[in-house]
């Protein structure tokens, strides 16, 4: 199989795209320079493009020319994240209050050199490969917008294979979790309505912030006193609105509430989901006031099917510096899901070393997707392709 050190060649044409799409940010569905990079050089290695899957999308069908008729897809996402980058480096983002900072620039650069790699080595497989370079999954839906808009009836695929950086895992490193990889992502909101008042005369109002406050501390139970100890519940509380700086003499008569809820099983996404409702309506009746919740499915939890995880294990033993089936769940989400849920497929860690910055983690302005990984990565998507089809 593929090793890394056969991808010698390529590392400096990798560097050179993966720079490029980091210094050139894009947020979801807005990937129109990448995306187009990104056609252009499929084309010039003889791969078949469709573009404008969902708006930005793309797929670049590649065929071995050994007989076979089966077919799989690797994805990468291509998206970029509303962030002000502070790296400092020569490459750094252009363009103001936008950056790669999860990844996604290596993400397609390590497709990009796989697919350079597999189209000049069409030999060496049988069927069909479907590159799938995704828009949007930073939370804006775009898998979901790419199946609904016939991904898997337009490029049929039989499998198809998710690959993620992961800071802190030693380079080259290939972990694939067995079950769940990552967690539900949902968003709940609770308003609470009271009356409002002078705050030297609570007595004369109904205080929306007390029941907001208790509210708060309620939720904590459900994950501490209602979920398995062995199982894996998160709500936490991100936005809070209420009343006016200006005004610290005054009792809101409305606080507004957001947070976040996640579940690596779908009965504890849905205890969760009716939970927050029962508690948001049970302290608004406490208070003598009305709540009004409201619970929105996101992303549902990311997890591996057993038959592609083993597929994707295999590949990586024969290709990958270190291999783990044993790395736990992360509660980050994923709409990887969404394809999960329609083919059979799995998802893998691709460790990355620990970060050159301390504050160097996903979701950071001091993130950078470390060009040594890139190899590696485009070695294991061989790997895999040869595991599958050779």
């Amino acid at each position: 199989m593929p090793r890394p050190d056969d991808f010698a060649d390529a590392i400096p044409a990798m560097t050179t795209w993966r720079q490029d799409f980091h210094r050139h940010p894009e947020l979801g569905f807005e990937e129109l320079r990448t995306g187009a990079r990104v056609a252009e050089m499929l084309r010039g290695w003889g791969i078949e493009v469709t573009e404008g899957i969902a708006r930005t999308g793309l797929v670049g069908t590649l065929r071995g020319t050994r007989a076979g008729n089966r077919c799989i897809g690797l994805r990468a996402d291509m998206d970029a994240l509303a962030m002000t980058e502070s790296t400092g480096l020569p490459y750094a983002s252009t363009t103001p209050g936008r950056m790669h900072a999860c990844g996604h620039d290596g993400h397609t650069a390590m497709l990009l050199g796989a697919a350079q790699w597999l189209a000049a080595h069409r030999d060496r497989f049988a069927g069909t490969v479907q590159l799938v370079f995704q828009p949007a999954e930073e939370s804006l839906g775009g898998a979901r917008a790419m199946a609904e808009e016939g991904l898997f009836e337009r490029f049929p695929m039989e499998a198809i294979y998710g690959l993620h950086n992961l800071p802190g895992l030693p380079m080259g490193t290939v972990a694939v979790p067995k079950g769940a990889v990552l967690a539900s992502s949902d968003t709940w909101e609770v308003t609470f309505r009271g009356i409002g008042t002078h705050g030297a005369k609570p007595h004369l109002g109904r205080d929306a912030t007390l029941a907001a406050a208790q509210f708060i501390t309620a939720i904590q139970a459900i994950a501490a006193r209602e979920v398995d100890p062995l199982g894996t519940a998160v709500v936490s509380v991100g936005h809070m609105a209420a009343g006016d700086a200006a005004a610290p003499n005054v009792i809101p008569a409305t606080v507004f509430l957001r947070g976040t809820a996640r579940a690596l099983e779908e009965t504890v996404r849905t205890h969760l989901e009716t939970r927050l409702a029962a508690i948001a309506h049970a302290v608004a009746g406490l208070h003598r006031l009305e709540a009004t919740p409201r619970y929105i499915r996101r992303l549902a939890p990311t997890v591996n099917h057993a038959a592609q995880a083993a597929v994707m294990v295999a590949a990586a033993t024969g290709t990958a510096e270190a291999v783990r089936d044993d790395h736990p769940p992360i509660t980050a989400g994923e709409d990887f899901s969404e394809f999960l849920a329609r083919r059979p497929g799995a998802y893998a860690w691709l460790g990355t070393g620990d970060p050159a910055h301390p504050e160097g983690w996903h979701h950071n302005p001091h993130f950078d997707f470390p060009d040594a990984a890139l190899a590696h990565g485009a070695a294991f998507w061989c790997s895999l392709v040869e595991a599958e089809l050779g």
